[in-house]
Order: C-alpha cells, then sequence, then structure tokens
C-alpha cells in the first residue's frame, strides 16, 4: 500500500538522485509550481541530484529553453533527459527506414537535428506518407482534434507495413486548465489498428538507460536503490519507475486529480480506489510536489 507523505523532505534523505517529471509535477505548461522548485532546490542543497526526465519529444536543449521561460530556474535541476533524445537516436539509427512521413506540429522540426552520441547516422528525408518507409510522430498536427482523424492514414500505413516511432508516450497533457492529446495517443490508435509502433519514453526501458547515462556523464553514479522516479502520470512516470525497480512518489494532484480527489492532499479512500483500479502501487503518494 502506498504512503502518503505531506512533503518531499519527509523522505529525500533515502534517496542520491531523482528522475523527476516536468509537466504535471514541476510546471503545468504555463507557469512552474514554486512549492515543487522550491523542494528540488532544497534537495540539491543537500546533495541531490535531480534528472528532469520527461517525455517532451523534443532535444533536451529545447526542454532547457522553455522550462526556462516558465519560470524554473537552472538551480533546481542536474541535468535533463528526454523521450525525444531517445527517440531522436533510435530514428538516426534507422529503426523507422531513411525516408519517413513526418506527423507531428512546425515547432518540433528539432526533433530531425543532428545528435552526438550517435556516430554512422543514417541521412534522414521526410517524405510524403505513401513514399514513406516508417512514421515518426512527436504528437498530432491539431492536439485538439480526435485522434481517430489519423484512421484512414493509419490503415493505409498498417497495410504497408510502416513502423510508427513514438516520440512522447503520453496519453494527454494538461496545459494549464486545458486537456491535449499527445504522440503516445496515435500510437496507441495504431497499434490497436494492428499496426507496430515503437516507443521510447516512460514507461518504456529506453528513456532510463538515457538517465543514467546522462548521471554518468555528470559524475553522479547512484545505486537503483538509491534512486526515486517522481511523476503525476500513472501508467508512464509510475509504471516505469517500478518496472525499472526503483522506487516511486506519485504526484496526485497532476493527471488524476479527480480520481483522487486531491485538493492539496489525495483523499485516501479514492487513492486506494483509484490504485487498486489500475493495479498499480507507487511507493509514495502526494498531493503535489513540496
Amino acid at each position: 500500500m502506498t504512503r502518503i507523505i505531506s512533503s518531499f523532505a519527509e523522505i529525500s534523505a533515502r534517496y542520491d538522485a531523482l528522475f523527476c517529471d516536468l509537466w504535471g509535477c514541476v510546471h503545468d505548461g504555463l507557469r512552474a509550481f514554486p512549492d515543487a522548485v522550491a523542494a528540488l532546490q532544497a534537495y540539491r542543497a543537500q546533495g541531490g541530484t535531480v534528472v528532469l526526465l520527461t517525455n517532451a519529444p523534443r532535444p533536451r536543449a529545447g526542454v532547457e529553453a522553455q522550462i526556462e521561460k516558465l519560470g524554473v530556474p537552472r538551480d533546481a535541476w542536474d541535468v535533463i533527459a528526454t523521450s525525444g533524445d531517445s527517440a531522436r537516436a533510435a530514428m538516426l539509427r534507422g529503426v523507422v527506414g531513411r525516408k519517413v512521413y513526418f506527423i507531428g506540429e512546425d515547432r518540433d522540426q528539432t526533433f530531425f537535428a543532428p545528435m552526438e552520441l550517435v556516430e554512422d547516422a543514417v541521412e534522414i528525408t521526410q517524405v510524403p506518407l505513401r513514399e514513406a518507409e516508417g512514421i515518426v510522430c512527436t504528437g498530432p498536427f491539431d492536439p485538439m482534434a480526435d485522434p481517430a482523424v489519423y484512421r484512414s492514414d493509419f490503415l493505409y500505413a498498417k497495410t504497408k507495413g510502416l513502423k510508427l516511432l513514438c516520440a512522447n508516450p503520453d496519453i494527454v497533457v494538461d496545459r494549464g486548465d486545458t486537456r491535449e492529446w499527445c504522440a503516445g495517443a496515435l500510437a496507441k490508435l495504431y497499434s490497436e489498428m494492428g499496426g507496430e509502433s515503437l516507443y521510447f519514453g516512460k514507461p518504456h526501458p529506453p528513456i532510463y538507460d538515457l538517465a543514467r547515462r546522462r548521471l554518468q556523464q555528470i559524475g553522479k553514479l547512484a545505486g537503483d536503490e538509491r534512486i526515486l522516479a517522481v511523476g503525476d502520470g500513472i501508467s508512464t512516470d509510475i509504471q516505469g519507475g517500478m518496472g525499472e525497480n526503483i522506487d516511486t512518489l506519485f504526484i496526485t494532484g497532476g493527471l488524476a486529480r479527480a480520481e483522487t480527489g486531491t485538493d492539496t492532499q489525495p483523499d485516501p479512500d479514492k487513492l486506494a480506489q483509484f490504485l487498486a483500479e489500475v493495479q498499480i502501487g507507487p511507493s509514495y503518494s502526494i498531493g503535489f510536489l513540496r
């Protein structure tokens, strides 16, 4: 059974490093959460290392620029690992071919930039669907549109045997009070239609491998028993952390706010019911990171 805590400080000394989600935990897509920022700053001040582990489908430099604008200061984190970087590395190694059909917003064209970690990268060309050897998806063209609009394209892609590289396994995200669809919703639909989707973000292993490499790069190695995964996505952040055999802290005031009855803290009975329904058991739970 999960333990409800009132502040991260209650347990922080047990861990050398955090794999901390961003959206829904540290910011809401519009602004940073002051209490979450203060908690991360205090943790680092006592010697902890913060890896911002995000399913953002962009390179980490783009995420760094974004969170700075949202008010997340540089002293609140050590290094960033993104689903985008994990998926980019796979694309540049040719896992979905050289000619790809791109589904995403124009701002995500940075996904196709060169990557230092990949040697002998293949040359990637964006082409129309009927010329493609595979699909790269960073998110819907329109995040407010029902994913079902892609059914006809996906039916054609499935008959050609195209693989879909999903750069962000999240199904939805809340931008302020507005819920938007993410790449994971499209990949889920494609898989349900019989197509093959490839995932590289949480809860799948590649992004955790990347996070550990980021720790190694900055000389902050930590054993799994000394790492805590923090997030509001029960099927991404928490399930992913559990799959890596690391402890988890569930932020109930994010995506599952209604289901867990969270105001400042989760309703214990509603939280227990929710966790029983999803059959996932985080080590700890808290309303908001603070």
